[in-house]
């Protein structure tokens, strides 16, 4: 084998390597974004249809569908514009190294039961609340346009944002690990045709934050005192305290590849 003969067999293994890489980067971040989904969905339908139709030679469908395709592109860059950009913005955004802090079994006990706290005595004081708790996908294009904080997770601090007549309550608070990263966060509301009209802005906003991330976004109704919690574009509604606590523990809880690699990490920084 020649010189020549191994860089252009390591050239073609590079670029098929750089092609999986790609797919799978975009797949893993498209892989929490509902409407993409729903997208690559009905994609992969219309493609079923087009094989039937050229199998079974079902003329008119077949006409249809070609005209479909041949217009398709433009059509989807049209309307689902937004999705795209959100699409693109998530591969950029998502941390490549894992999450920024994998918690502690007691940090993520004691974060839980602050913000536990905080909705509890909120909710005695018929306060509205929206808390967006940041996991794989980083939530930083939305904190770097709120009022940044960066204070430890607390119950006293939390009541203090969403209190009536302090500017912030409006907006929505993320919290990255143990950390409050911002207050007075603005979300994309949710499109969503099938959501109650009885349900507010806070409602929508959980549900359109956490249709374009991995998010976990806790919603408190000031007019009812509901307590609910949105994921990946579905809204439990109506939990108690101790349901929304066992929710985020497992919500929170850490994969353990990505335990194993924190422990890869420590190990080599002791050493």
């Amino acid at each position: 084998m020649t010189v020549d003969s191994i860089l252009e067999l390591a050239r073609k293994l590079l670029d098929v390597l750089l092609v999986w890489g790609l797919l799978y980067f975009v797949l893993k971040s498209l892989r929490k974004n509902v409407k993409m989904i729903l997208l690559f969905k009905g994609i992969l339908i219309i493609v079923i249809v087009k094989i039937l139709s050229d199998l079974l030679d079902l003329v008119t469908i077949g006409y249809l569908i070609d005209y479909v395709i041949e217009w398709a592109p433009l059509a989807l860059i049209v309307i689902f514009q937004p999705e795209i950009r959100d699409a693109l913005e998530q591969l950029g955004r998502t941390k490549l190294l894992g999450r920024h802090k994998t918690l502690s079994l007691s940090e993520r006990e004691k974060t839980i039961n602050e913000i536990a706290g905080a909705i509890e005595a909120l909710r005695k004081q018929k306060m509205g609340a929206l808390i967006v708790l940041e996991r794989d996908v980083s939530l930083d294009n939305y904190i770097n346009h709120a009022q940044k904080i960066y204070a430890k997770v607390s119950n006293p601090l939390l009541t203090a944002i969403f209190f009536v007549n302090n500017p912030l309550h409006d907006g929505g608070v993320i919290i990255q690990g143990d950390q409050i990263a911002c207050a007075n966060a603005v979300f994309p509301t949710s499109d969503n045709v099938s959501i109650s009209k009885r349900l507010g802005t806070r409602h929508r906003a959980a549900l359109g934050i956490s249709e374009r991330s991995d998010c976990l976004a806790i919603v408190l109704s000031e007019e009812t005192g509901r307590i609910s919690l949105a994921n990946s574009g579905q809204l439990l509604y109506n939990l108690s305290l101790d349901e929304l606590k066992i929710r985020l523990s497992e919500g929170l809880t850490p994969s353990k590849k990505v335990l194993v690699e924190d422990e890869e990490v420590n190990s080599r920084e002791e050493n």
